[in-house]
């Protein structure tokens, strides 16, 4: 690890736009809220780092959220939304005795990558910066801030797309509203901003012109791809980032020699690992953390809910769905079956339909189930957790098997098969 780090997000904003009792920074893609793809980008960063979340509308869900799940992260409260200025102020109390960069962002960009930020901040140490704004381009740049930068090519303001001249709109390099500070040199700007506009706001950009004009140096640094730093506003925007985060991984999988049959139809988070040679058919969504090894079959219309571990040369067929899975070598979970909270030996195969019943709805438990190897389940069985079927069982067709089953043996739980003779051509006589 090298030297501390500390990050600000902006995570205050009510989202009107979005139409929603949610807040906006807790909205999902593939199940996982929009601030924590910008934390976990933040902590990957080869640096001890602590985040501060600036919350505001929705504060409790949100700082609840982040309590649950996040140990190394801060809130604090934006009690008036006075403008993004005056977000970043409310970290100030927090951060008053440190000393190293502080990185700004903000909690709706899901698509910012480690990779990016930590090159934001290689560019600010290496080049000296005292403030440096992470840029990009943009062929038709309508409505973001135009960066305007010196002969030097330093950074000298930013100028909004309404106070614009002409000359300036024709711009492409646009501010991204992620930035690196030197904390110590940077953080008196965010008591002295003035809120003279006509929003009567105070302004994050400000800080561009009061870093200027007390002699500090401002630099940009450029990222390629444009859409690592979009932001969610709407709706469209969140459909919009999971379209692209999606395409983004299923690209990088395709490259390492995973077959997609169909992109346009399979969505597979990027928390997902899958190794080379195996084939994900049309229709497949694989939301959460999950590890697929190589030479597997997934789907078509195949779901898995997360935490699922699956080992070389495993089948997963069309309508099943997997959730905390574990499933060894060559095993095959075959059409319209359910698996939850088990553990899968090698060469087991699971007949059509089969159900994994792992939830108790009066206690609010989930149990786990283990079927060791070569055991064989017939189809339209329902496995009731917790229960152990041992090597080499066979579970008979439309069984539901509460108790451990042993090895070698066979186990059946149904009614036994009645036939009544001439029942059509009686109940067609009593009809006439």
């Amino acid at each position: 690890m090298e030297k501390e780090i500390r990050a600000i997000i902006l995570g205050a904003g009510k989202g009107t736009r979005m139409k929603s009792s949610v807040p906006k920074v807790l909205h999902e893609i593939f199940s996982k809220p929009l601030i924590s793809w910008v934390l976990d980008a933040i902590n990957r960063l080869p640096y001890e780092s602590e985040s501060i979340v600036v919350i505001g509308h929705g504060a409790h869900d949100v700082e609840e959220y982040l309590n649950t799940n996040y140990k190394y992260v801060k809130t604090t409260l934006q009690k008036e939304q006075l403008g993004t200025g005056h977000a970043v102020s409310q970290a100030l109390p927090i951060l008053h005795d440190f000393r190293g960069e502080v990185i700004i962002t903000c909690g709706d960009t899901p698509l910012i990558t480690t990779e990016t930020l930590n090159r934001l901040i290689k560019y600010h140490q290496n080049n000296n910066s005292d403030l440096t704004v992470l840029t990009t381009m943009f062929e038709n740049p309508f409505g973001y801030g135009r960066i305007i930068r010196s002969t030097k090519g330093e950074v000298m303001r930013i100028v909004e797309e309404k106070d614009a001249t002409e000359s300036q709109k024709e711009i492409k390099e646009v501010n991204t509203g992620v930035y690196c500070l030197n904390w110590s040199k940077i953080r008196k700007a965010f008591s002295e901003l003035k809120n003279n506009n006509s929003q009567g706001e105070y302004y994050l950009t400000d800080i561009i012109k009061w870093a200027r004009d007390n002699s500090y140096t401002v630099l940009g640094c450029s990222v390629k791809d444009n859409s690592e730093t979009f932001g969610i506003n709407s709706r469209m925007d969140l459909a919009k980032a999971t379209s692209i985060m999606k395409n983004r991984h299923l690209k990088a999988l395709m490259e390492k020699g995973v077959t997609i049959v169909d992109p346009t139809t399979t969505y597979i988070s990027p928390e997902t690992t899958i190794e080379a040679d195996t084939i994900v058919y049309p229709n497949t969504y694989i939301e959460g953390k999950n590890k697929i090894a190589k030479f597997c079959k997934i789907g078509p219309m195949a779901r898995l809910r997360g935490n699922c571990d699956i080992a070389e040369g495993v089948k997963i067929g069309n309508f099943v769905e997997l959730k905390n899975a574990k499933i060894a070598k060559n095993s095959n979970v075959c059409h319209l079956s359910y698996v939850g909270d088990a553990i899968i030996g090698s060469n087991v195969n699971i007949g059509a339909g089969t159900i994994f019943a792992n939830y108790n709805s009066i206690t609010k438990e989930k149990k786990q189930s283990k079927l060791l190897d070569n055991v064989s389940i017939g189809s339209n069985s329902v496995i009731v957790a917790p229960v152990e079927i041992k090597q080499n069982a066979f579970v008979a067709a439309q069984s539901c098997i509460t108790k451990d089953i042993e090895a070698n043996s066979l186990a059946m739980n149904r009614s036994p098969q009645k036939e009544v003779k001439n029942w059509v051509i009686n109940k067609k006589g009593e009809n006439k």
